[in-house]
């Protein structure tokens, strides 16, 4: 079997993820879960050498034997992968991650109504954090096209790769790709502040000059979206500070404070008696007391902010699991797994029990 097989079974499956590694059966991620096609032949490396370079120009092939590894997209009849080809154990091995070809609405996604707000920011700096394949970049996308439709502004992205493709509508969208577009985030970055934009999509705060750049750029009247791979919102907000040197953090807390608009941590989690996943958030909106917090260091009074500002739109991951325990959607046992502070949800859980 071919890649372009391989893909058009991914899709078939509604799989989200395709796996090609050698010694292994072709392997496809379905509802967060792994399974092997063992119906199929074990891939051999022949195989994998075979299908993973079929696709490749000379310079992408060149970058991939010098660095090891990777990141590119690739369209099969109008569906998008992102891909990452890489060496283990010295043989090349790939994973494919599929992008849908409509880009849903927050509705869609079954996501909080009140994310819609942060269409509205000016400026500011909106994070989307959580692990990898939690749907941060479609949770992403779903907001960056309805400023699309909704407002006439130039929005630059900064893709490694380019996923998701915007339609042409009221705003205008510059999509740059890495290695294809432009050599690296910062010098995209940097440039991206003289290009006229309104909206600025950065892929992934990866690094100290990459997140340095962002924040300048929402301190200088942009709305900056980017994504994070944490846990939670006070763990984000560590994170970008702790990046810093020590020297550099007070500064950094104040900017912080003062661009801050949104943290939105996210999970998919199993439906309870379905292969479905349910999106889980927490969000924190920043207010007062939120930058306060982060001014003096005191990150660990974020969570009883979470769970104070409820009116002002924030949400503490664990009620959130709670709706959706009570709805029904999610088990019990699936809740406290995914719960990063179990003993308030317990708290939660006793408190609605009385």
């Amino acid at each position: 079997m071919d890649l372009p097989q391989l893909l058009q079974l991914t899709i078939d499956k509604k799989a989200s993820d395709l796996h090609v590694v050698p010694g292994y059966y072709p392997t496809i991620r379905v509802s967060g879960e792994l399974f092997q096609m063992s119906t199929l032949s074990i891939i051999t490396p022949e195989d994998s050498e075979k299908m993973l370079n079929s696709f490749l120009n000379q310079e992408q092939k060149e970058i991939l034997l010098a660095n090891r590894e990777i990141d590119l997209a690739y369209s099969l009849k109008g569906n998008r992968f992102r891909v990452n080809l890489y060496y283990a154990q010295n043989l090349l091995c790939g994973s494919f991650r599929f992008i849908q070809p409509k880009i849903c609405t927050l509705e869609q996604l079954s996501l909080p109504a009140f994310l819609h707000q942060c269409v509205d920011y000016r400026q500011g700096l909106v994070l989307l954090t959580g692990p990898t394949g939690e749907g941060k970049s479609t949770t992403l996308a779903a907001l960056v096209n309805e400023i699309n439709q909704k407002y006439a502004k130039h929005i630059i992205t900064v893709e490694d790769p380019i996923e998701y493709v915007y339609p042409k509508s009221k705003s205008i969208v510059s999509q740059r790709e890495l290695h294809q577009d432009t050599h690296s985030w910062s010098v995209a970055l940097k440039s991206a502040l003289r290009e006229d934009p309104d909206v600025i999509l950065v892929g992934e705060m990866r690094d100290f000059e990459t997140i340095s750049l962002a924040l300048t750029a929402a301190e200088t009247g942009h709305l900056v979206f980017s994504t994070l791979h944490t846990n939670s919102a006070p763990e984000s907000i560590d994170r970008i500070i702790d990046i810093f040197p020590p020297h550099q953090q007070s500064q950094v807390k104040n900017q912080l404070a003062v661009v801050l608009k949104m943290v939105i941590t996210q999970r998919l989690l199993p439906k309870q008696n379905s292969i479905e996943r349910v999106p889980a958030v927490e969000i924190l909106v920043s207010n007062s007391a939120v930058a306060s917090s982060i001014r003096e260091g005191k990150t660990y009074l974020i969570s009883n902010i979470l769970e104070t500002t409820e009116s002002e739109g924030s949400l503490l991951f664990e009620k959130n699991l709670l709706n959706l325990y009570q709805a029904g959607v999610i088990s019990k046992e699936t809740a406290f797994s995914f719960a990063i502070r179990p003993k308030e949800l317990e708290r939660f859980i006793k408190i609605d029990r009385v």
